[in-house]
C-alpha cells in the first residue's frame, strides 16, 4: 500500500495540499515567503509569544515585522507597543500600510511594571498584536505567564531581546535569532513547533531601521498609556 501510495504521488498531475501539522493553527503571513515556508502554520503564531533575538537595537528588526502589522491593523483591535526603546515613528510606518490609528504605546516603569503591562495586552483580548522590549533576564516562570496570556487573547505577543539570552531555556512558541549584512537580515530560526535550524537571507527595507524611531520627545500626544 505504502508503495502505491508512493508511486501515485510522483503523478505530476497530483498536486499535494501542504498541511500544517495536526494541532498547529495557520498563522498570520510574515510577508516574507521564505520565512512562512519554515514556520507551522506558515506564518507567525497567534495565540504565542514569539522571540526575536538581536545583537543590538535598530538592525532591522522591526522591518520583519512590518508586513504583519500592516495586516493587523486591519481589524479592530490595538497593536500594542509596551515600552518601546523610542517612540515609533508614524510616517515610516504608515509608509508600510500600518494605520496609525491601530497603534497603542504603553510606557511603564521598567521592571515588574512592563512585565505587568505586557502580560494584561497579552491577556486582554483587544491586541491582535503586542511588541515588547525587556532587557532584563526573565525567568522560565515569567516567560510561561506572557505564553498563557498570549494563548488567552488570541494575541500574537513579540518579544524583542539580547542574542545572549540564547541559551537560556523558553516556553515561547517561536525563536528567531537575527543579524544584519550589507546583503539583506540574516534570520536563524532558533525554535519552533515541529522543526527547527533553518537559516535565510532576508531582503528587507533598511531605510526603515532607522526612522521607524522617533526621538522620545516627539509624538506625545498619539500616546496612550496603560497604568494600573
Amino acid at each position: 500500500m505504502q508503495k502505491a501510495i508512493e508511486h501515485l504521488l510522483q503523478n505530476p498531475a497530483i498536486r499535494q495540499a501542504n498541511f500544517a501539522p495536526l494541532g498547529i493553527r495557520p498563522g498570520r503571513s510574515t510577508g516574507f515567503a521564505a520565512l512562512d515556508e519554515v514556520l507551522p502554520g506558515s506564518g507567525w503564531p497567534i495565540g504565542s509569544l514569539t522571540e526575536i533575538l538581536v545583537d543590538r537595537q535598530g538592525i532591522g528588526e522591526l522591518s520583519l515585522l512590518m508586513p504583519a502589522l500592516a495586516a493587523a491593523s486591519e481589524e479592530q483591535r490595538w497593536i500594542a507597543w509596551v515600552s518601546p526603546p523610542h517612540i515609533p515613528y508614524g510616517p515610516a510606518l504608515v509608509a508600510k500600510g500600518v494605520d496609525l490609528a491601530r497603534i497603542l504605546l504603553i510606557h511603564a516603569r521598567p521592571g515588574p511594571d512592563t512585565l505587568w503591562a505586557v502580560e494584561q495586552a497579552l491577556a486582554s483580548g483587544t491586541c491582535s498584536s503586542v511588541l515588547s522590549w525587556l532587557d532584563d533576564e526573565l525567568d522560565n516562570r515569567m516567560l510561561r505567564r506572557l505564553q498563557l496570556a498570549a494563548e488567552s487573547g488570541q494575541s500574537t505577543g513579540f518579544l524583542f531581546r539580547p542574542s545572549d539570552h540564547v541559551n537560556l531555556p523558553s516556553p515561547a512558541a517561536l525563536r528567531l535569532g537575527i543579524e544584519t549584512t550589507s546583503h539583506g537580515l540574516v534570520v536563524k530560526v532558533l525554535k519552533c513547533r515541529g522543526r527547527s535550524g533553518a537559516t535565510m537571507m532576508l531582503d528587507v527595507d533598511h531605510d526603515l531601521v532607522e526612522p521607524v524611531f522617533s526621538h522620545l520627545g516627539a509624538g506625545r500626544r498619539q500616546t496612550r498609556q496603560l497604568q494600573h
